[in-house]
């Protein structure tokens, strides 16, 4: 999975449009400020706005790599995010399951899409899956940059 998902992101980051607006454009940023910052904080270390109200502290999602002896657990960091499959030995979860957080928003049948100039082409599938995998993915390169050295 791990050389998989790092092939997926290689891809899609050469695949990305030479324009402008293209260099400016960080998905996983992005997708981190929207959903993760307001725990782990913008800076990934745990002290977000709202850290202080969890009754479990936020990781310091800067270390992972060098917790994990110097190699960014991407497997792992995809599990806890996902969060769909339930792992019972892994006890109860502290961080909400962000899985079907990434779910596109279904479209009725009256309702007619109309990409905007910071929609990716992947993310204009049809699969639902492959929106919230490539989103989680997205998440993960912004985390995997942000690691301390």
């Amino acid at each position: 999975m791990k050389a998989n998902a790092f092939m997926l992101i290689a891809a899609l980051i050469g695949s990305t449009p030479a324009s402008g607006w293209a260099e400016d454009f960080d998905a996983g940023k992005i997708e981190y400020s929207s959903g993760c910052s307001v725990c782990h904080g913008t800076d990934g270390k745990g002290a977000g706005p709202l850290a202080a109200e969890l009754k479990t502290k936020p990781a310091n999602l800067t270390t992972l790599a060098k917790r994990n002896g110097g190699v960014f657990p991407l497997n792992t960091v995809y599990e806890s995010i996902d969060g769909r499959r339930p792992i019972a030995s892994h006890g109860t979860r502290e961080m909400p399951v962000w899985g079907q957080r990434f779910a596109p928003s279904p479209l009725s049948t009256t309702q007619t899409f109309i990409p905007k100039p910071t929609d990716s082409p992947v993310l204009m599938t049809s699969d639902p899956e492959i929106v919230i995998r490539l989103r989680i993915l997205a998440v993960i390169d912004y985390l995997s940059r942000m690691q301390e050295k």
